[in-house]
């Protein structure tokens, strides 16, 4: 089909990446909605270069719509360089931003946050006091992962609304007075309430601000300042269960609990200091509109990454979960099962930062599928040498790709989409770590019961893996449009 029969293209060049093509239509709502900024660089079929869209006659508004240009046969300009342009996420007209003082802050938010992961320490002393079961006991773990996943999805509509300061401050008071009510829970329902609920809801809100505060501001690596990020749940949850262990056995579980929420809200409080300090402004993100349109001509990379985030997470959060009753059921003692967890615990840190630290480099398919198939291989290998040595090998490589794919999803979003938009696309991907939880953990547990037996369990985990190397060969390398 020749050139003069198609459709015009548009395109659009901002931070030096470039968007496109866009259909009219697309590129018409950009304007119309105001998205379009006097600096951007723009490029149809038919303009002789990139423009900066401000210098175009009644291309930007108060015109409520963009003229649709001359049809002209030429291919767009090959390759423009990084322009030198203002962002919505840095005015110079106002005071400088200090990226140290919000990476800080959501550091002492997110590392109290992880202690989610350390309920298991909690499990005998609550049966004992609660009188409750361990099923019990484990709906309300999985309660606290859902409603996570439901706060850090909501926070995001509130950007612009109200300041990252007053934000943390609701989040760390919720999750605060939920360990509060479950230090006091007479029984199960109390305890899901405050746990599973308050807890999730407070950390997943107080998270996302944090997250989204260092997109804002961060100048470089993002990949890996993300992947660090994420790695503040794993590296939290390794301290509280050292802390919260210590704290059962002098103080008791309950006073434990209530210490969590006081660290919880005494962070939260530090965190607003330091978001205050970096000046960073949620209404930066609320005015990043344009990343919306982006998002519904990148359906397809979002419902990629989610499926292999999905994939990568089923498989590595089975391990993490019962990494301990996995190598005790290939015959290790429990000193080493628990040597084992905390091993892979630290594995999977390291790699989440790992994961965006790659991003950075090198094309994101490439990581992500390369990740998954050491998840593979590790699957492959435990099932036909299935001795305690290679159990421990194989559960840590795919904790290692778990952890990397982690890290890939942190970075492939800010690589996809704009900064303004980085919370509310993260707070999205968090629904396939959701589903992620309550699929594959929970049916090796029962196949555990069923069987007493992890073997078909790992293959499940590797049919994940090897799902997820498909569709992450499939990746976009950086962001399009």
């Amino acid at each position: 089909m020749n050139a003069t029969s198609q459709a015009p293209q548009y395109y659009l060049a901002r931070d030096g990446h470039t968007h496109g093509p866009m259909t009219a239509r697309e590129f018409d709502l950009l304007v119309a909605q105001r998205h379009l900024r006097p600096a951007d660089l723009v490029w149809w079929t038919g303009l002789a270069d990139w423009t900066p869209a401000g210098a175009i006659a009644g291309l930007l508004p108060p015109l409520p719509r963009a003229p649709t240009p001359h049809l002209v046969a030429n291919p767009p300009p090959t390759a423009i360089a990084a322009t030198p342009q203002t962002s919505a996420a840095t005015t110079p007209s106002r005071a400088p931003t200090r990226f140290w003082a919000s990476l800080l802050a959501a550091t002492l938010v997110g590392l109290p946050i992880g202690s989610m992961y350390a309920f298991s320490v909690f499990l005998k002393p609550l049966e004992t006091l609660l009188a409750v079961s361990r099923s019990e006991l484990s709906i309300v773990f999985g309660l606290s992962a859902v409603c996570y996943t439901i706060g850090a999805i909501i926070t995001p509509s509130l950007f612009g609304r109200l300041g990252p300061g007053l934000l943390v401050v609701a989040a760390s008071l919720i999750s605060a007075a939920g360990m509060v009510l479950a230090a006091r829970a007479t029984g199960v329902l109390e305890l899901a309430l405050g746990y599973g609920v308050l807890f999730g809801i407070g950390g997943g809100a107080a998270f996302t601000v944090v997250q989204q505060c260092v997109n804002l501001l961060v100048p470089s690596n993002r990949g890996l300042v993300n992947g660090y990020l994420l790695a503040l749940f794993p590296i939290g949850a390794m301290i509280a269960v050292q802390l919260c262990g210590l704290g059962i056995d002098t103080i008791g579980a309950r006073l434990t609990l209530a210490g969590i929420g006081a660290a919880l809200l005494s962070t939260g409080l530090i965190g607003v200091l330091l978001l205050r300090v970096s000046g960073v402004r949620l209404a930066d993100a609320a005015a990043s509109r344009d990343g919306r349109t982006f998002v519904l001509t990148q359906k397809a990379s979002f419902f990629k990454l989610f499926s292999v985030f999905f994939f990568a997470a089923a498989a590595g959060l089975t391990m993490l979960s019962q990494a301990a009753g996995i190598v005790q059921a290939y015959g290790s003692t429990k000193e080493l099962a628990l040597l084992a967890t905390t091993v892979i615990t630290l594995t999977i840190a390291a790699a989440r930062i790992g994961g965006g630290f790659l991003v950075d480099r090198l094309p994101i398919p490439h990581v992500a599928a390369g990740a998954q198939t050491l998840a593979f291989a590790g699957a492959v290998l435990l099932t036909l040498y299935p001795t305690v040595a290679m159990c421990i090998i194989a559960i840590n490589m795919i904790g290692v790709g778990y952890g990397l794919v982690s890290g890939v999803m942190a970075g492939a979003v800010a690589a996809y989409w704009e900064r303004g938009d980085y919370g509310r696309i993260a707070s999205r991907m968090y629904v396939a770590w959701c589903v992620a939880a309550l699929s594959l953990p929970v049916i090796a547990a029962r196949l555990y019961d069923l069987s007493g037996g992890y073997a078909t369990a790992i293959l499940l985990a590797g049919a994940c893996n090897l799902g997820a190397i498909v569709i992450g060969t499939q990746l976009p390398r950086r962001r399009q449009a």
